[in-house]
């Protein structure tokens, strides 16, 4: 059986910030909250929790997710969607990974996992990313 090809959206961003307040900004429901969606997001391998947007055409709004791995101040990922009709489809994976460096974190965001028929979420969260992940970087800078 032939793997079908997938695509990646991939941002990285050098931010001012040590790695634990990264961290906290991509763990804490609260502050999830202030970059990205709703959520009732746990830093605990396999939660399952969602995301609520705004509904818009073809999407419910909802993101059903799962975290696949934690690993404290350095990588986390988790399912973006579950496939259901409702969750707009897709099967996907975002992983974040944080790097120390001298004068603060390498953030590396990479949603993976797009088939041919998720042409559409590529394209609109390839535009979509690169301000969500500026704003995870405000949110991480307005921590005490």
């Amino acid at each position: 059986m032939t793997k079908m090809p997938t695509k990646s959206i991939v941002v990285e961003r050098l931010m001012p910030h040590p790695p634990a307040k990264v961290w906290r900004a991509l763990t804490q429901s609260g502050l999830i909250e202030s970059w990205l969606m709703k959520n009732d997001f746990q830093p605990v391998v396999d939660h399952r929790f969602t995301f609520h947007a705004t509904p818009v055409p073809g999407w419910s709004g909802v993101t059903n997710c799962k975290v696949l791995e934690v690993e404290p101040n350095a990588r986390l990922a988790y399912a973006w969607g579950d496939g259901t009709e409702s969750d707009s489809g897709l099967q996907t994976v975002v992983t974040w990974t944080i790097e120390a460096t001298d004068d603060g974190s390498r953030v590396r965001m990479e949603h993976s996992g797009f088939r041919p028929q998720d042409e559409g979420g590529y394209k609109g969260m390839g535009g979509g990313w690169p301000r969500i992940v500026a704003g995870l970087e405000r949110v991480a800078g307005e921590q005490a």
